[in-house]
């Protein structure tokens, strides 16, 4: 029976999807993002995935994508098209979201940016801040009549930790965790101090920047991606951390867009 729907966010360095049955999220995945791979490559790992977790392909009714990685979108439609038997919905121009949005140039927003605040705007409702732990750090600003107002983008965590490991001869790479005070006793954990701690302090700042210039005291502040958990344990600001916030959204657009109850 054709009653499962395919999500697929597709980031610089990962591509996260996941089958939802109605609401509910019933498996997800991660691989790598690689743009070298064939079509024929990405959907038999997909449909191992898939099989691993005792999905049969032919339940797939559709399949929704949003990507801010072009180069890897032929082979992956292609994929979706030759395994699923389906033209993929992707997120883009034309594609219904419920907000509006007030950018100077709404097409260079990235796609997973818009899935997070359409997943935002229907699950918690604005005025909100939203922060995605990605390859890039991202602040959005979601405004209480649904508007998408704009935001901020830092360095990932891990990009900034690659960047210190690899301009400075003497660090290497360490575990990013929590380390047991502030002042670093020895090297590792001074590192891990000046990362985490560091990322902390640049989250609440920007959160109550874009706080005051929303002029929205009490807008919530919801985080997600890989690391938002690790940040929101010692943030002041971040309130909500959803994992699967962009798998959510995806599924959002779909039924927005197909006008279909669920």
């Amino acid at each position: 029976m054709k009653d499962k729907l395919l999500v697929v966010d597709i980031g610089n360095t990962n591509i996260v999807f996941g089958v939802y049955k109605g609401k509910d999220l019933i498996a997800s995945y991660r691989m790598k993002t690689d743009k070298e791979k064939a079509a024929d490559e990405f959907g038999i790992l997909i449909i191992q995935m898939l099989s691993y977790s005792g999905i049969n392909p032919a339940e797939i009714m559709d399949v929704i994508i949003s990507s801010v990685v072009p180069p890897i979108m032929y082979s992956f439609e292609r994929a979706i098209q030759k395994y699923f038997g389906t033209n993929p919905v992707v997120v883009g121009p034309g594609i219904k979201t419920g907000l509006n949005i007030k950018t100077e140039n709404p097409k260079e927003v990235g796609s997973d940016r818009i899935v997070n605040a359409v997943a935002v705007n229907e699950l918690y409702g604005g005025p909100a801040v939203i922060i995605d732990f990605g390859t890039a750090t991202t602040f959005c600003a979601l405004s209480r009549k649904s508007e998408y107002l704009g935001g901020a983008i830092a360095p990932g965590i891990k990009i900034s930790a690659e960047a210190l490991f690899s301009h400075a001869s003497r660090l290497h790479r360490i575990e990013l965790q929590k380390p047991p005070s502030v002042i670093g006793k020895n090297t590792v954990h001074a590192m891990q101090s000046g990362i985490l701690y560091g990322y902390v302090g640049l989250v609440d700042y920007m959160v109550n920047r874009i706080k005051e210039e929303m002029d929205e005291a009490n807008a919530k502040v919801i985080a997600t991606g890989g690391l938002a958990r690790l940040i929101a344990e010692e943030s002041k600001t971040i309130q909500i951390v959803n994992p699967t916030l962009t798998l959510e959204g995806l599924r959002i657009i779909y039924y927005k867009n197909k006008q279909l109850s669920v």
